[in-house]
């Protein structure tokens, strides 16, 4: 066991996805790792009231209007020492309020409602002194441990939300007073622990962690729709976003070389599906797939790319995906950035295209080895959710000395 563990404690985690999110999210995964040697109370987002109408169809809405009308799966134990709470409660839609005394005002008033429900389930449970940790939740959270009776409030900020129109409004007071109120803040790289330093000197990068178990496997067939593309394959596994990938970067990659092969594989957003890439001859667009389908084509790619555009969402994000590629033991060229300075032993980091030629070019000229491939995967195997969660450990035994 680590000498950072935590063991017996009482966590309440809060964030911004509920457990029943589809897609998986970092807060389910740290209140998992958590539950491993404490106990965790994973308290799901309670409804808004203009969400209530606008997605009432919505599983995830219907599920919390089970709770709220029928006392049903309240609070339901998911597995050993991890508990789920649907809070009865509406809270009022305050986002399209302008800045000031109204906003806070009814923002305090949500927190008290929200906090009072809490509490109960924090007595249903016999928690003692929790430490709550909130998930990148400035808003809802804000006025949240006032009325909580915590040992610890921790803020954990794994996006830079503010560069979003809906989160920058009342964001860009609120985000840095709640860091600043905190006791500890912790990032999931080093660039969101350095912005956070602004505002709290308690702020640490704790990494990622990631799921790999899919990625390390040598076995996988080559996908049907890969077999008829020409080698050498360039590829990119994930959502299409012109908000997260630079379009203009991709097509002049294709342009200078169209003896090699782009493949896309993912979802697309309107900007992508309306750009010059879908004209060009060696560019392929696989479409979306699902998860468990997504290693097959990453082993078959000769390099990965990591194209990322450059804004504030993405300049500190840290990139799951170079990790997803390490651990198939493939070479990747990636847009540098501060966040991916941990990989650079790793990976051939590009500035613009000029370097993403230079880099793949490179790899492709050195071929294969073996002994590279395993140097990526045990560097990309030891970012784990035990790794992150002990960070976060070492971080409230600092504050308690």
């Amino acid at each position: 066991m680590n000498n950072s563990t935590l063991t017996g404690r009482d966590f309440i985690v809060f964030g911004l996805q509920p457990w029943d999110f589809e897609m998986g999210s970092n807060c389910k995964n740290i209140a998992m790792e958590l539950a491993r040697n404490n106990r965790v109370l994973y308290v799901n987002r309670p409804i808004e009231r203009s969400s209530l109408y606008k997605f009432r169809k919505d599983h995830k809405i219907q599920n919390r209007l089970k709770s709220l009308k029928k006392g049903e799966d309240v609070l339901t134990k998911q597995a050993d020492n991890i508990w789920v709470f649907n809070p009865r409660v509406i809270l009022e839609s305050i986002n399209w309020l302008p800045t000031g005394g109204v906003h806070r005002t009814i923002n305090r008033i949500n927190a008290k409602r929200f906090a009072k429900h809490i509490r109960w389930a924090i007595e249903q449970l016999g928690f003692n002194k929790p430490i709550v940790f909130i998930d990148n939740d400035f808003l809802k959270a804000f006025y949240l441990n006032d009325y909580l009776d915590a040992d610890l409030f921790v803020y954990y900020i794994r996006d830079f939300l503010l560069s979003q129109p809906y989160f920058t409004k009342h964001g860009r007071k609120m985000e840095p007073q709640l860091m600043a109120k905190s006791d500890i803040v912790v990032a999931n790289s080093s660039y969101l622990a350095n912005y956070s330093r602004q505002f709290n000197e308690r702020s640490f990068d704790i990494g990622q962690g990631c799921e790999l178990d899919g990625y390390i496997k040598d076995n996988y067939e080559k996908p049907e729709d890969l077999k008829p593309i020409k080698h050498p394959v360039i590829g990119y596994c994930g959502a299409l976003l012109e908000t997260r990938l630079d379009i203009g970067l991709i097509e002049s990659i294709a342009k200078r070389r169209k003896d090699w092969s782009i493949v896309l594989v993912g979802p697309e957003d309107a900007a992508f599906k309306r750009s010059p890439l879908h004209q060009m001859e060696n560019v392929y667009f696989l479409g979306s797939k699902p998860v468990d389908a997504l290693p097959a084509y990453v082993h078959h790619f000769d390099v990965c790319i990591n194209p990322q555009v450059l804004n504030q969402m993405t300049i500190g994000n840290y990139p799951r995906k170079i990790d997803e590629y390490l651990a198939a033991g493939k070479p990747v060229v990636a847009t540098e950035t501060e966040a991916m300075q941990m990989f650079k032993d790793y990976c051939f980091l590009a500035k613009d295209v000029n370097g993403y030629v230079e880099g793949i070019s490179g790899i492709l000229a050195a071929g294969t080895n073996k002994e590279e491939a395993d140097r990526r995967r045990r560097f990309a195997l030891s970012h784990t959710w035990e790794a992150s969660v002990n960070g976060i450990y070492t971080a409230i035994n600092a504050y308690h000395k």
